[in-house]
């Protein structure tokens, strides 16, 4: 398997990484400048020549996978007989700079409801290294020319059309996953915030709309499903940055957006 198709094989399953390169070498190594090797919590992928460089590789890329935001960085080996590491000596006379930058799992947002505001949202969050997932049950909102303007994104982008029970798409996401929940239809809203309060694992729960939308729902949530006030106070609404009260559907989207990015940067700590 080749490093790339392995790094995409840990962001599939959401699993975190280390990417090793041989970024110098002076004198004689095993493996040339830009050899690979891909370091996962129990596999590993390529190689840059093996022997004790890379088994000390291995186990600090392992370090680095168990450390909260790790930062990439460089290691030195000098490849001769004076040099005892913890895996044995390698002399092949020469040096190497290994370069360590760590793969993380990628934050997961989950946007139903892909309308005018869940649109602008979806080309914000497109912007971003992460795993977005938008969710209608119009195939009209879905169509490639609509969503044509995520052509270019950087995020990984997951389209989920669902004509009849678009909380079922809820047991497909990934532990962590954030939802923000903006449909056209309040009751497939109320659905949707049952469904989520009932889903273990997610992330921050975000509903858009009035005070009285939500005191409807929250009434609801009780009686109806059962919940208690901790559960229902999972849940986030209105939802964005306090103090921005635009009405445009793209004020609104930056301001949920800029709220999104707070919260990662929370969860990253």
């Amino acid at each position: 398997m080749t490093w790339v198709a392995a790094v995409a094989r840990l962001r599939a399953r959401r699993e975190p990484g280390v990417l090793v390169t041989v970024a110098t070498v002076r004198g004689h190594a095993p493996r040339r400048a830009g050899a690979k090797l891909v370091v996962g919590r129990t596999e590993t992928w390529g190689s840059i020549g093996g022997g004790n460089i890379e088994a000390v590789a291995i186990d600090r890329a392992r370090e680095l996978i168990g450390t909260p935001d790790p930062e990439p960085e460089l290691m030195e080996f000098a490849l001769n007989d004076k040099v005892t590491g913890p895996h044995g000596v390698q002399c092949c006379g020469g040096a190497v700079t290994a370069l360590l930058e760590p793969l993380p799992v990628v934050p997961a947002v989950a946007v139903f409801g892909v309308g005018h505001v869940g649109l602008e949202l979806a080309r914000i969050m497109a912007r971003h290294d992460l795993d977005l997932h938008l969710t209608d049950t119009r195939a009209d909102m879905l169509t490639d020319e609509r969503l044509d303007v995520l052509a270019d994104a950087v995020a990984q982008i997951h389209v989920h059309h669902t004509p009849l029970l678009p909380e079922e798409v809820l047991a497909e996401l990934a532990p962590g996953t954030h939802v923000l929940i903006m449909t056209h239809d309040h009751a497939e809203d109320a659905a949707l915030c049952d469904a989520a309060l009932r889903t273990s694992g997610l992330g921050s729960i975000g509903l858009i709309g009035s005070a009285a939308k939500w005191a409807r729902f929250r009434k609801r949530l009780a009686t109806e499903g059962g919940h208690d006030d901790a559960t229902i106070d999972r849940i986030k609404t209105p939802i964005g940055i306090t103090g921005i009260t635009g009405k445009e559907p793209a004020t609104i989207a930056v301001s949920v957006a800029a709220d999104l990015l707070r919260t990662f940067e929370q969860d990253r700590h």
